[in-house]
Parts: structure tokens; sequence; C-alpha cells
């Protein structure tokens, strides 16, 4: 199948690995970094697994509909701790988890 179909998830999916990776580095700075353990290991988590669904969704993978039901309940889970922090770079990540798991959620049909 055409990567094109999914090109609105992947471009989800790699902003969404972006964010939870600027996410994660800004946690650490943060004055109570052991507050932010939970929403840093989410948002590594996070990352992962938009990159692998954005690269089988390129490759066209015959899995991608199954990593993206993966992704979605990940980035689900990552945009709920996220949105429970006040930092910007928390919120800002918390959106961007939110729409990959819709995009995510369209793939995995």
């Amino acid at each position: 199948m055409s990567h094109e179909r999914y090109a609105q998830c992947i471009a989800a999916c790699n902003d969404c690995a972006v964010a939870c990776n600027h996410c994660a580095a800004s946690c650490l700075a943060e004055d109570d970094v052991k507050m932010m353990t939970g929403c840093i290991a989410l948002d590594i988590d996070c990352a992962a697994i938009c990159q692998l669904a954005a690269a089988a969704m390129a490759r066209g993978s015959s899995y991608a509909g199954a990593i993206c039901k993966l992704c979605a309940e990940i980035c689900k889970a990552c945009g709920d701790e996220c949105a429970r922090h006040k930092a910007q770079h928390c919120q800002d990540c918390a959106g961007a988890c939110r729409r990959c798991a819709e995009e995510c959620l369209k793939m995995a049909r």
C-alpha cells in the first residue's frame, strides 16, 4: 500500500515524537525531576512507538495497523500524564499526543 494514504498519521507521529523528546529533555531540567519521572518514562516510550509507527506506515508494513493501535494507546497515556503538569512543554506534548492518538486510531481500523 502506498505511504501517501498514511501521510497525515505519519506527520502526527513525527510531530509527537519530537514533542515527546523535547518534553523528556525539558523535564530533566525541572527543579523537581523526581516528580517528573513518570512523565519522562512515558515520553521516551511514546517517542519510540511514534517513530516505529511512522516507519511502519512509510514502508507499508502489514503490521502498521497493529502498531498504530498500540501507538494510540501509549500516546493517550502519555498525553494524560503530560496534561497533569503545568509546564508548557508538558502541555504542548499532551496536545501532540492527543492528535497522534486520534490519527493512529483512524489507521488502526
